[in-house]
């Protein structure tokens, strides 16, 4: 899939040629290329850091002129992975090989070949189209199933997935640990994937989502006698020869902590409600986000189990880790959700993609892919950061991730857009915030401002809803100027 075509290329023009205008806006015309224009290069600077970065810069240097390759310095440092294109006079042409060296893409001398501008900027745009189609379909992003996808660009993923292919060989259990929403089931589907049980099921169970009478069923299945005889196979026996995986394994109770230890060491169990011996001829994966230190201390972890299931360890990296591969994380959730919702993938600015760099991602994959979908929905509407707001109540991060934040969606009028469509949309989103802000209110009272119990109300993190109070600068005493009403959950 591309993502950006030849026929949708964006040009930045720099000059006050006439000429040299009137000829780009000529072939872009014939093309469908966007072309703009800027006065001068402070307006170009201005207009690159402002918005989304154009495809492609060409700037035009008067005779003479000495700050052009001053200026073509500081745009790299700005953009490095802008193209520009230099177009200098005659007199200017030995400056070619230096403006080469200093990262331009090509030196053009007046007057210039438009047949040979225009092969230039079609070469151009072709080869950025086929890098950014590679960079979505290369081996680098590996498709699991229909929803879920590995990808491997930045070393220390290349080296995890080195690690899975050489423990799928061997039918051993592997414990994967991480932070929330990192990747680690990603990880179990690659490992069941790569393994010689790829043919078979894979399944997988919370173990802290369901109470210890529930889980022993869902694993194990159960079998009851008489007039009403029920039987229900666990998932231990329907993902035979199979993988499973079980989330959150530090939450088991220990006397299935137990159970699942005997299973490990001899291969069978015995189903709850029956006296038959059941082989468990079952691959067992295992994840956790927890501490195994301090669950093994507090005795919520037997260490038996946890020296079984430990011998071979996953560590699955943070987004905060692989930072250099968000571009292509962005891109790939931005072009599965927009076929997923059949709308026309949005591009992402460059102030944008720096605040995702700068950001800490404390929900990792999980939290990424939720910022992309609501990025796409909001069609003409952009993202607003705030950096006022450190990362709270997170048990899983340290001092260094307290870094800028990005708020909810907060719509911001762009400069070309009417006056009345504009008028009007901050007139909903208005009516929107003060309900929110009546939601939250009313939530604080019922709960005597006891934040961690009105975030539970709201079924919205603590976190959040610190945010949301601080964005909405409520203190205790604004609380009782709303009237009680129905709480009603809050816009994430």
């Amino acid at each position: 899939m591309i993502l950006k075509g030849i026929e949708t290329a964006k040009l930045l023009v720099v000059s006050h040629d006439s000429v040299v205008l009137c000829l780009l806006w000529s072939m872009a015309e014939s093309n469908h290329w966007q072309v703009e224009n800027a006065t001068n290069t402070w307006e170009a600077i201005e207009q690159v850091l402002r918005g989304a970065a154009p495809d492609l810069l060409l700037l035009d240097q008067p005779k003479g002129d000495v700050d052009g390759l001053h200026i073509l310095r500081c745009l790299r440092r700005l953009r490095p992975a802008l193209p520009i294109i230099l177009i200098g006079h005659p007199d200017d042409a030995g400056r070619k090989p230096e403006a080469i060296r200093m990262g331009a893409l090509d030196y053009l001398v007046k007057p210039i070949d438009d047949r040979k501008l225009e092969s230039v900027l079609k070469e151009h745009f072709l080869q950025s189209s086929e890098t950014a189609e590679t960079e979505i379909t290369s081996d680098d992003v590996e498709s699991l199933d229909n929803d879920t996808f590995f990808i491997g660009v930045s070393p220390i993923m290349r080296r995890l997935r080195a690690q899975a292919a050489l423990l799928a060989e061997a039918s051993v259990p592997v414990l994967i640990l991480g932070e929330r929403g990192s990747g680690k089931e990603t990880t179990a589907r690659l490992l069941h994937k790569l393994s010689v049980r790829s043919g078979f099921e894979f399944g997988k169970v919370n173990c802290a989502a369901l109470p210890s009478d529930l889980l022993e069923r869902e694993l194990f299945g159960y079998q009851t006698n008489g007039t009403l005889a029920r039987f229900k196979a666990g998932k231990l026996e329907i993902c035979a020869k199979g993988t499973i995986l079980l989330e959150e394994v530090a939450e088991m109770s220990l006397d299935l902590q137990a159970r699942l230890l005997q299973v490990l060491q001899t291969g069978r169990f015995i189903r709850p409600g029956s006296s038959t011996e059941v082989e468990a001829d079952v691959r067992i994966v295992a994840s956790s986000t927890a501490n195994i230190e301090h669950a093994i201390s507090e005795v919520r972890l037997r260490e038996g189990l946890y020296y079984r299931l430990s011998a071979y360890t996953i560590h699955v990296p943070s987004l905060r880790d692989r930072r250099d591969e968000l571009r292509v994380l962005l891109r790939h959730f931005m072009h599965r959700l927009a076929r997923q919702y059949e709308l026309s993938p949005r591009e992402f600015s460059a102030a944008i993609l720096e605040a995702c760099h700068s950001y800490a991602w404390p929900g990792n994959l999980r939290e990424l892919e939720t910022f992309v979908k609501r990025y796409l929905i909001t069609e003409e509407m952009d993202l607003v950061f705030h950096g006022n707001l450190p990362e709270l109540d997170e048990p899983n991060q340290d001092t260094a991730s307290k870094v800028p934040q990005i708020s909810s969606l907060v719509p911001v009028r762009p400069r070309s857009e009417a006056t009345g469509s504009a008028s009007l949309r901050s007139l909903v989103q208005s009516v929107k915030l003060e309900a929110e802000r009546h939601a939250i209110a009313a939530a604080l009272e019922q709960t005597g401002w006891n934040r961690k119990a009105a975030a539970r109300l709201l079924n919205v993190s603590y976190r959040t809803l610190l945010y949301k109070i601080e964005q909405y600068q409520m203190r205790s005493s604004d609380a009782s100027a709303f009237p009680p009403r129905r709480v009603s959950k809050v816009r994430a």
